[in-house]
């Protein structure tokens, strides 16, 4: 493709060379480039790619973009030089690809919380009504029902967009996909065409990149601002931000709500651990997911579901053959006759919601137990609030690692008791080992309890000093069961 037409969607600067040279491959990685490539030069939160041109060059690279030029520019080489790499490498990498999200209808999710639960659904969903569809998850990448790894919610825009490009070459007609706050501040979702956006909510999350609450909300909201006027979004009614999100957007507005008068309206009418009865928009259906968050997450499902012009009728059968996603108030049955919930609740919203959800099966007719860690090198000033979300709606709290990534395990504990009152502490129990951790809590259950195991959800390993051992809470809850995997 020639560098012309790759550029046409950016502010330029100033070129320098062949702006109508071919261009064979886009990246920011500086490794990765080989000859007739275009190396975007971003200055990034740990590196800055500007140091890497010369290396791109020598590689190959037939053109840089970036914001500063070499000293010394190479000869037959085209530098497009523009005030900010980070918001052209998305229009670059979407012209590159074809314009893929012209192709399909994106649909985006954003929020704290329930990102992939609703990415997943819809997903699912959407591929029961036969349709082929993309997914693009914290858990994992779709295109149909070929499986690719994911290490980020949201990837690259180079990533995203060579992604969004073979769903779109492979007949994929929706996308449904999780927004970080990370990839609407750093523009990793440029040059994308959204066709609709779905909030969640807004807890405190992330502090450790956005500093404040504040920021994190903006980031948020930016997604929205951005829609086109075509576009639909459908916002939390229930969530003390939802119309704060939407307040600037071109898309047109619907909402839904566990509490008052919205478009898509819920009510939960029974609770059990198998699932609970809903009435929506005055129908009764029968799901397979437990809690007031979840049926906050089905309402949004539903409703994006009717809004892609989809029968009420079929939306609501499909609904009762969901099941929830790995690592999301997964249930575990113990031969002792107590139930193991994993969960990957890692905010102090999130650990609140899950214990209600318990707490509203239970009926106060059985004890809970919850075992919980924080993530290493991330905000450090959820920790104390989650070991007091804890507290509050549990009968024995076990505090244990999580990811400890660069930190040691027993500071993260520490920070974490700094939220608990002396009495508090002295009745709490602190395992820094997490497969101990969860063999105490399954050695103190007996019949009719609830151990809740959250953090880690779906992922299989645990990160310690940069290394990701294989670590499953499921498969340590099996074995602590005396279940053979």
């Amino acid at each position: 493709m020639l560098l012309t037409d790759i550029i046409k969607g950016i502010r330029v600067e100033e070129i320098i060379g062949d702006a109508r040279c071919n261009i064979a491959d886009v990246h920011i990685d500086s490794r990765r480039i080989a000859g007739g490539h275009l190396f975007v030069a971003m200055r990034g939160t740990q590196v800055d790619g500007h140091r890497y041109i010369q290396g791109a060059i020598d590689k190959g690279a037939a053109a840089v973009v970036c914001e500063q030029l070499p000293e010394t520019l190479a000869e037959g080489v085209t530098y497009v030089r523009v005030a900010d790499s980070e918001e052209a490498v998305g229009p670059i990498a979407t012209a590159f690809n074809g314009h893929p999200t012209e192709k399909v209808r994106l649909i985006g999710v954003t929020g704290t919380n329930g990102k992939t639960t609703i990415a997943t659904l819809l997903y699912n969903m959407f591929r029961a009504m036969g349709y082929k569809v993309g997914l693009i998850s914290t858990v994992c990448n779709y295109i149909d029902d070929e499986a690719i790894p994911t290490e980020h919610t949201t990837p690259d825009a180079i990533t995203l967009n060579a992604l969004l490009g073979r769903m779109a070459d492979e007949g994929c007609k929706y996308v449904f996909m999780e927004v970080s706050s990370h990839s609407v501040a750093q523009h990793r979702i440029g040059g994308l065409k959204f066709a609709g956006g779905i909030f969640t909510n807004l807890t405190r999350d992330h502090m450790d990149y956005h500093k404040t609450v504040d920021n994190y909300l903006r980031a948020k909201k930016a997604f929205f601002d951005a829609m086109p006027k075509e576009a639909f979004v459908v916002t939390n009614a229930d969530d003390k931000n939802g119309l704060v999100m939407t307040q600037n957007t071109r898309a047109k507005v619907y909402s839904y709500s566990l509490r008052s008068l919205a478009d898509f309206k819920g009510r939960i009418l029974e609770h059990y651990f198998d699932g609970m009865l809903l009435d929506i928009n005055n129908v009764e259906v029968f799901v397979q997911f437990i809690g007031r968050f979840n049926a906050s997450n089905l309402l949004a499902v539903y409703g994006t579901a009717i809004l892609l012009g989809k029968r009420p009728e079929e939306v609501l059968t499909l609904l009762s053959t969901l099941r929830p996603v790995s690592g999301r108030f997964d249930a575990l049955h113990s031969p002792k006759g107590f139930v193991a919930i994993v969960d990957y609740a890692h905010t102090p919203d999130a650990i609140t919601n899950v214990l209600s959800a318990i707490h509203e099966v239970l009926g106060g007719k059985g004890k809970v137990f919850t075992v919980v860690g924080a993530g290493g090198n991330r905000d450090k000033g959820k920790r104390p609030i989650m070991a007091q979300e804890a507290v509050k709606g549990s009968d024995k709290v076990i505090i244990t690692s999580d990811n400890p990534r660069f930190e040691e395990p027993q500071d993260i504990i520490n920070d974490m008791l700094e939220g608990l009152t002396p009495a508090q502490r002295s009745s709490v129990l602190s395992i820094v080992d997490r497969r101990e951790a969860i063999r105490t809590a399954c050695m103190l259950a007996e019949k009719g309890d609830v151990i809740l195991v959250a953090g880690k959800g779906h992922e299989t390993y645990q990160d310690v000093k940069g290394v990701k051992h294989h670590f499953d809470d499921k498969e340590v809850l099996r074995e602590a069961f005396g279940i053979q995997a």
